[in-house]
């Protein structure tokens, strides 16, 4: 659904600055998240420590036309002339006026679900339970804050049926908007527990807060048995609405849970709804799941879900997996990562799922923990209460990280225990060192950076280096740049370690040049870059099934070639509660490698995107076979002619701007009428163009140096298998690089060279794992002095040549433990 700009206008109460014609979308809050500039309302918010109109000459650039703010640009109607500035008083307000009033356009069921912990889990089962019979637009993740809830409202759109929301507060006061967003036909309260306390003098006040959600709605949702709830809602006085409550004790509440039964894997719920006795089972035995399990039937059997229909599917639940993840750890422990929230009941669940955990080799737990915020409790109250639990868990070490619970460490009564006040201290002392053969629940509050636990850096030492010129990179960028046109955007490929240049300053160089895309093959290429600040929209090129989960936690946008993938990752992003994510679509137009048929597989394509609402294609694109040779320009062309019907069709199928692009290094140079919305650059990024092999500005030289200096005979041999035998008396350098270094052992035998000094020195004998042998015989050179492998004066592409391989080759294969070195003038 889209709203035009003078729409949006009234429904804020904003005063307009800029003409300019424009439907929305998509809203915005977060810079780092732009996707659709084109269709975008970004809301300039303001904090404590950050000022969103701070942000608005970068989105500019980056194609954001439409912004909500406090501050006019004094320069609006100069600097920003096609742009629209909505004028508020409080942009924060105004976001949620939005929301609301979209909200507005929906008669259909809202679920409202607050409380202390459960909320996302019975969200998403509420979606796996509802969603075979309805199209459910839900919040993504926990996004349930005064500026998560209305993102999460307005992902509503025309084909939802049913809405579920989280709605979490922290303070008194905060519940009243969140109430007029949602306006939940549904309300549910999961429980009453200790987070966010400390904000509120008693439990009762806090209860009283969250009950505001309940206030218009038509039924609610709570457990009878909690006194302190069952209270506070007989005394909403002018509450119209139905009571559904559900008990354990009363037989007759409206929802009676008459017996559960807990087997092995597996717990039975017996319950009375309507006066009607009925079970369900479940797949798990945990308390937790089996409370969240009767709240999500009495929502479920409220909208319609039949009995044997709920039965059906609480079977088949899924388990929530932004919460424990389990992982081999190395020296044989594994570990169990809860870092999603650190209270006191969450890390009683933890510790619960850590102590069911079958481990057949008898191994201790592990409890590794940090401090523990908002709890409402007292510092030695609350770690007495945590040492209490580790106890009745069955934790046997301890180790506590932060300054409150080093503060409180005499209250901590297990055998062993240690105390850190930061992670980095942690990482650093023996205890660390020393973990081995446990079972490990790493369970942190997320400032205190608990991912560095489970990842020890060791630092390679190398005498062979990998030089990257990054003014080169930026010289190359702007080179192809020159061929495009203003308007047209760029992908910058950056995959296998950019070319083996390394991949994070490559990055970080590209970033600061405001390139629109990166581009890297698999997932964890684009988790580095994510841990090292950058904040560009990242393309995965060849997405892992194994790997949706980290594509979704780190905003990796993944390319679509298949129905297997794309049913695989629509089922995934629904798992983790994921809405609109970002995808970009691969048509296979004559290189027959991946990607969806232009002339057959469009509908069924369309259709299966457009029913649903995990993902949203951001992009469609396809490969030029032979763009870098003139030879095959006939075929270029009628893969082009394949790819505008294709494009044509998907773009006909939705509302928002679909990015189509085509060409690639060679693409953008030799048809720069086909440069479309975006275009790919690759190896001319590195400096070497692809349709001459010639180099543009070279971009990485490996170098090493020369170990040892020795006379050899003639008529002796060098290297392993006496393959070269010297012809005369002969001087015989030994270099520390090898094939493992990504050193090509086909050089060997005099069949390539390298330059010391500046001369040409033979490969001579069998190159090996570390060490090759050259001839220096006639050049002046020591111990010690530099070897180009490849570089400013031995380009790459010789090398490549002699191999009978091309420069991708050569560049991707050189070995992560080969130093890089990065330089610019």
């Amino acid at each position: 659904m889209t709203y035009s700009i003078e729409k949006v206008t009234t429904l804020i109460g904003a005063r307009r600055f800029g003409e300019s014609d424009a439907n929305i979308g998509f809203i915005l809050t977060d810079s780092r998240s732009l996707c659709f500039p084109e269709e975008t309302l970004f809301f300039a918010l303001k904090s404590e420590r950050n000022d969103g109109h701070n942000y608005i000459q970068e989105l500019y650039r980056r194609g954001v036309k439409n912004f909500v703010v406090a501050d006019v640009p004094a320069n609006y109607d100069t600097e920003y002339k096609d742009a629209n500035f909505l004028k508020v008083i409080n942009v924060l307000e105004a976001l949620q006026r939005l929301a609301e009033r979209h909200r507005d356009e929906f008669n259909i069921p809202i679920v409202g679900i607050t409380g202390s912990n459960g909320k996302t889990m019975v969200k998403e089962w509420l979606n796996q339970l509802l969603g075979d019979d309805m199209f459910v637009t839900r919040s993504p993740r926990s996004y349930n804050s005064q500026i998560g809830v209305p993102l999460s409202v307005w992902l509503m759109n025309e084909h939802t049926q049913v809405g579920v929301f989280e709605a979490g507060i922290s303070k008194p006061g905060e519940m009243l908007a969140l109430r007029d967003i949602i306006q939940p036909t549904i309300a549910v309260l999961t429980n009453l527990g200790e987070a966010h306390q400390e904000n509120f003098s008693t439990k009762d006040e806090k209860c009283y807060e969250k009950l505001v959600l309940f206030h218009d709605a038509q039924t609610v949702v709570y457990n009878e048995d909690d006194d302190i709830v069952s209270k506070a809602v007989s005394e909403l006085d002018d509450f119209k609405g139905e009571k559904l409550c559900w008990s354990l004790k009363d037989k007759h509440a409206p929802m009676y849970v008459k017996n559960i039964d807990k087997q092995e894997t597996t717990t039975t719920v017996t319950y009375i709804y309507n006066g009607e006795e009925n079970s369900y089972s479940l797949p798990f035995i945990d308390d937790a799941s089996i409370t969240n399990s009767i709240i999500c039937a009495a929502v479920a059997l409220k909208i319609g879900v039949v009995s044997n229909k709920l039965d059906e599917r609480m079977q088949k639940l899924e388990p929530i997996a932004m919460r424990l993840e389990v992982k081999e750890g190395q020296h044989g422990c594994t570990l169990i990562n809860d870092s999603y929230n650190s209270d006191i009941n969450s890390l009683d669940i933890a510790l619960d799922f850590m102590n069911r955990r079958p481990d057949h080799e008898g191994r201790r737990h592990t409890l590794i923990l940090s401090d523990i915020y908002q709890s409402g409790m007292a510092a030695k109250e609350l770690y007495k209460e945590v040492s209490e639990l580790c106890n009745k868990r069955g934790v046997v070490k301890f180790i506590g990280i932060g300054p409150e619970l080093s503060a409180n460490a005499d209250v901590v009564t297990l055998g062993e225990k240690n105390f850190f006040t930061t992670v980095d201290e942690f990482v650093a002392s023996e205890v660390f060192k020393s973990l081995h053969d446990e079972v490990i629940l790493v369970k942190g509050a997320r400032q205190f950076g608990f991912d560095q636990i489970t990842e020890l850096l060791v630092q390679k030492v190398h005498e062979t280096t990998l030089e990257v010129n990054l003014n080169a990179v930026v010289n190359n960028l702007n080179w192809y740049r020159s061929f495009m046109k203003p308007e047209t955007k760029l992908v910058c490929m950056i995959k296998a370690d950019a070319y083996g240049a390394g991949s994070v300053e490559i990055a970080k160089t590209l970033q600061d040049h405001r390139v629109d895309y990166l581009a890297v093959a698999v997932a964890d290429e684009g988790v580095t870059l994510r841990k090292n600040g950058i904040t560009s929209n990242i393309m995965i090129m060849n997405p892992e099934m194994t790997a949706f989960k980290t594509m979704f936690d780190y905003d990796l946008e993944p390319e679509v070639y298949s129905f297997r993938l794309l049913d695989a990752l629509v089922k995934a992003a629904e798992k983790e509660g994921i809405t609109g994510f970002p995808v970009h679509i691969k048509l296979d137009t004559g290189m027959h490698r991946l990607g969806f048929n232009p002339d057959t597989d469009m509908e069924e394509l369309i259709k299966r995107l457009k029913h649903q609402n995990a993902i949203i294609p951001r992009s469609v694109f396809s490969h030029f076979v032979g763009s870098d040779c003139d030879n095959f320009d006939k075929f270029s062309a009628q893969q082009f002619e394949l790819f505008e019907r294709g494009s044509h069709k998907l773009q006909g199928a939705f509302d928002h701007k679909i990015l189509r692009h085509i060409d690639n290094s060679a693409g953008i140079e030799h048809f720069p009428e086909r440069q479309m919305d975006m275009c790919r650059l690759g190896l001319g990024l590195y400096g070497i163009n692809s349709r001459n092999n010639e180099i543009i500005n070279n971009v990485s030289t490996l170098k090493t140096t020369i170990l040892q200096l020795r006379n050899v005979s003639a008529g002796e041999s060098v290297g392993y298998s006496r393959k070269t035998i010297l012809d005369k008396d002969s001087v015989i350098a030994a270099i520390p690089i090898g094939y493992a270094d990504g050193l090509d052992r086909h050089l060997s035998n005099r069949n390539g060279y390298c330059l010391v000094n500046g001369k040409k020195a033979d490969y001579v004998g069998n190159i090996c794992m570390d060490v090759a042998m050259i001839d220096v015989t006639g050049i002046d050179c020591k111990e010690g002095d530099s070897v180009e492998i490849f570089g400013d004066n031995l380009p790459v592409t010789v090398l490549s040549d002699i191999i009978g391989t091309i420069p991708y080759e050569v560049l991707t294969g050189i070995s992560n433990r080969v130093k890089r070195i990065y330089f610019q003038d």
